[in-house]
């Protein structure tokens, strides 16, 4: 072991009796759990009812799950199919392969087959779950940590990450420590969920905006990450630039021409949805509904939105 580096686990799966324990699944589920919560404090402060962003979570995870999989299995599916190899390999998700872009449509996919069920505006549960995003996953990427996965070129740095000869590419036996890029980027969200939240509170974005910049946030931060990593896929290079820094890229430029005009649709600082319910579906719609009270259709200051601003003690996702 090198005096200066990071140790990585040497095992990531425990077993109680049969029964496998995996720490990569075990940091998928905490992201979830944490954006749930997280989700439900910010959700209640703009209005919503408790409990109702559990719900969209059991359309949205299952959904985020397959898409971030088949997304995996898409760009990388030189490891399933072909010569000598194990197609069913590809349903075995727990060895790790989920691809973050993927899992965001996929995940956007099930929210909004959710917000229609329930008369939710899609685009105000996705301000409300823009920052819990970032949580989940930052989170979710010390899965990879624990499948020794993911991590970047050589480096000698005092913070470069032992892999085990096993887990190393073809051509890199000889290199020790590596970049580890689950550690930066697990770090660049937790920044950047801070960003967000602060400048939601500031700035009272809506009508999507919240969640156009989280995508510009973790764009900005997956593209130069993206760089540093060393493991090969079918779409690795493209014109000169990895798959998923082009991907970075153009994501990055939707999201800034959708903040840039729905700020010039929207400009007041007060200009808000007047409920996060389509209309004629909220709670105060019902016979025996309790009235929404009206300062919730506004902004997330005062004690609750404090309280959606809580914190940064706020899918292998490749």
């Amino acid at each position: 072991m090198l005096p200066l580096s990071l140790p990585s686990p040497s095992q990531g799966v425990w077993h109680l009796g049969a029964v496998p324990i995996r720490a990569y699944a075990l940091c998928i589920i905490t992201g979830v759990v944490a954006a749930v919560w997280l989700g439900e404090r910010r959700w209640a402060a703009r209005g919503g009812r408790q409990g109702e962003i559990g719900d969209v979570a059991l359309w949205a995870v299952p959904f985020g799950l397959v898409g971030a999989r088949a997304y995996h299995v898409a760009t990388d599916h030189d490891l399933y199919f072909g010569a000598g190899k194990n197609a069913w390999a590809a349903l075995e998700v727990w060895h790790g392969g989920l691809g973050i872009w993927g899992g965001i449509a996929g995940g956007a996919f099930g929210a909004w087959l959710a917000c229609r069920r329930m008369g939710i505006r899609l685009p105000a549960l996705a301000d409300a779950l823009a920052p819990t995003l970032l949580l989940a996953q930052s989170i979710g990427r010390w899965g990879n940590y624990f499948n020794q996965e993911l991590f970047g070129r050589p480096t000698s740095k005092p913070w470069g990450l032992e892999i085990d000869l096993a887990h190393r590419p073809t051509g890199y036996e000889k290199y020790p420590t590596f970049h580890p890029t689950f550690l930066y980027e697990s770090l660049w969200d937790l920044g950047g969920m801070a960003v967000v939240l602060w400048l939601d509170r500031r700035l009272r974005l809506g009508f999507g905006r919240c969640f156009a910049l989280y995508v510009m946030v973790y764009c900005a931060g997956r593209g130069w990450i993206e760089s540093l990593r060393i493991d090969t896929i079918e779409l690795n290079d493209v014109a000169g630039l990895r798959w998923g820094v082009w991907m970075s890229i153009i994501l990055f430029l939707l999201a800034l021409t959708y903040f840039v005009l729905a700020g010039r649709r929207h400009p007041r600082p007060d200009s808000r949805e007047p409920s996060v319910y389509a209309d004629g579906r909220g709670p105060a719609d019902g016979p025996s509904a309790e009235p929404v009270p009206e300062s919730a259709h506004e902004s997330d200051q005062g004690a609750d939105d404090g309280a959606s601003t809580g914190s940064p003690a706020q899918p292998s996702t490749s």
